[in-house]
């Protein structure tokens, strides 16, 4: 495993993380197969884990903090998100800081995320959803570093909505803030044009989300593939969504080198990025764990690849399914 400094905190970070949301919040979870990926992921190198508050209103939370007591001699950086008051993903621009973010409810959570775990501190608390208007109310901001202050947690974040990178470049020049998580992937390369730039000039860390897709970089998804009720990628992968998707992931597939999968491509795209601290796969089986760590290893794709994966960009708008 290879690391890479966390932006301005200095910590030394995992460049492969774990994404803990589908632990807690998709169908086809085992807590016990669960709990082994997750020790399998320490053991491989793997030290910063995100999840969130609304991965199963406190479930994932829940693992991470049996985690990190079952590996007390081990340094795991812990990312954990506060969910909008009003429960809507992501953030409209209509919405107020009291619609999402009201000082008492950033405390509340914070306090909640802590007692879920049995943490006395995060190394990062952040806010899920985002936008950049926000920072006209003072209020919002100045919980989060009253809180930090109080050392409930180290560092301030923010997870910036699908298909919005330009949302949240406010809030990196502001110099409020240590980290921005965004979708950043073989398709949704457009954080690269503004946001990558500004983190940069910030050193505020990049967490890569959704480096598969919600699951099309992986390969499996077919224009017959549905999942059990209650299943978010139900509502995602209408389709409006689906159809598209299926047909760019198979002309993807042809710029798949011999030897390689096309998972592995996907990661070792996002790992070629140097802006990037750390990109966070979800990995609910052993299997994931194993072949997704490796990539690290493998290092970054070479420049002729990079240049053919720029073809395969694909700008999209926020969609009422999007969420």
């Amino acid at each position: 495993m290879k690391y890479r400094i966390f932006g301005k905190s200095g910590w030394k970070i995992s460049e492969i993380g774990y994404g803990m949301w589908g632990l807690a919040g998709w169908t086809g979870s085992d807590d016990e197969e669960t709990f082994r990926s997750l020790q399998m992921a320490v053991d491989l190198g793997c030290n910063f884990f995100d999840t969130a508050y609304a991965y199963g209103n406190g479930k994932s939370e829940s693992l991470l903090g049996q985690l990190v007591r079952a590996n007390s001699d081990k340094k795991l950086y812990t990312a954990t998100k506060i969910p909008p008051k009003n429960l809507k993903w992501p953030a409209r621009d209509e919405f107020t800081v009291d619609d999402c973010y009201p000082p008492e409810h950033i405390e509340e959570y914070v306090e909640k995320s802590l007692k879920n775990a049995g943490f006395t501190s995060y190394d990062l608390v952040q806010i899920h959803t985002w936008n950049d208007k926000w920072l006209d109310d003072e209020r919002l901001m100045k919980k989060l570093l009253d809180l930090k202050g109080q050392g409930f947690f180290n560092a301030i974040g923010i997870s910036i909505n699908r298909w919005e990178p330009w949302n949240g470049i406010r809030a990196v020049r502001s110099g409020l803030i240590d980290a921005v998580q965004v979708i950043y992937n073989i398709f949704d390369q457009n954080p690269e044009d503004e946001l990558f730039p500004a983190c940069r000039e910030m050193n505020v860390a990049v967490i890569a989300r959704v480096p598969f897709d919600e699951g099309s970089l992986t390969g499996t998804l077919t224009l017959d593939s549905k999942w059990p009720e209650g299943d978010w990628r139900n509502t995602y992968f209408v389709p409006e969504n689906l159809i598209p998707t299926v047909e760019k992931v198979d002309a993807l597939k042809k710029s798949v080198p011999a030897g390689m999968t096309l998972p592995e491509m996907a990661l070792r795209f996002i790992l070629s990025e140097p802006a990037v601290a750390t990109t966070i796969p979800g990995m609910r089986k052993t299997t994931h764990v194993t072949s997704n760590m490796k990539t690290s290893d493998d290092g970054p794709l070479s420049p002729d690849l990079i240049r053919e994966l720029r073809k395969h960009r694909w700008d999209r708008k926020p969609r009422p399914w999007s969420q």
